[in-house]
């Protein structure tokens, strides 16, 4: 068995479509279900306090993100009092194989 180290972004090691993206999504939601556990709310208070539908709550904490946007849930955090900070590093992208140009 070879032990492989991860890139620390799991939907990049599995070779999954917008791996960044889907990496922030799933932090944001890790953040609301995080805050839900240490203020003890339940779902249901959770979308009393947010004006939130409970079910969108109970969707996040089974870890069904489809359909949830960044600034949704990013949104959510901000009903449930917390502020989000974000630190944004822009760097070349890696080498990829690039098509052939198309003749016409």
């Amino acid at each position: 068995m070879e032990l492989v180290q991860g890139s620390g972004n799991i939907f990049r090691d599995l070779e999954m479509p917008n791996p960044e993206l889907e990496h922030l999504r799933s932090t944001l939601a890790a953040q609301i279900i995080n805050t839900l556990d240490k203020r003890k709310l339940s779902l249901r208070e959770a979308g009393a306090e947010t004006g939130i539908n409970y079910t969108e709550f109970s969707r996040i904490r089974r870890a069904k993100l489809d359909g949830f946007t960044v600034d949704r849930l990013w949104k959510m955090l901000d009903l449930l009092g917390q502020t989000v900070d974000v630190k944004v590093k822009v760097h070349p992208a890696a080498k990829r194989a690039r098509p052939a140009p198309a003749h016409f």
